[in-house]
């Protein structure tokens, strides 16, 4: 891994940039880690009112803002917090409604180099594990 040893990824440390690093409507959407390995970030996104559309759908905006925040957080699990980054592409599809239940999302680098990180992120339902949407990313690192 080449984080910064003075800085060892934890759930804490994950879950403090969530509340540092992002706008404070992502942090309104209640956002927690669950978990994380080298390039990978699991989140849990919970149900609400304030996510959710006509019939208590999950909309679009929310997964589509959660996976491209779980992916910033899936970066810095494998190249540490002091480099900044950018989306540069955010390709979602979109494979099902989600109601009734919190969604998880996770994030995985599929390859780091030394301008753009390539990522990819399944939604799924967190009480069925369906997976209801798809998105493929790409980082430009600053």
């Amino acid at each position: 891994m080449t984080q910064n040893p003075e800085t060892p990824v934890t759930v804490d440390l994950l879950q403090g940039l969530l509340a540092d690093w992002f706008a404070p409507w992502i942090q309104a959407m209640g956002l927690r880690v669950e978990s994380f390995a080298e390039g990978e970030v699991t989140l849990r996104l919970p149900q609400s009112d304030q996510l959710s559309r006509v019939g208590g759908m999950l909309c679009g905006q929310a997964m589509m803002s959660a996976a491209d925040t779980a992916m910033v957080l899936a970066i810095v699990t494998q190249l540490g917090t002091r480099r900044p980054m950018t989306t540069v592409q955010l390709n979602t599809s979109f494979l099902k409604p989600l109601s009734g239940q919190d969604a998880r999302i996770t994030a995985r680098v599929v390859r780091a180099g030394k301008s753009l990180v390539f990522g990819e992120i399944d939604i799924s339902g967190a009480s069925d594990g369906k997976s209801v949407c798809r998105a493929s990313t790409t980082y430009a690192l600053l």
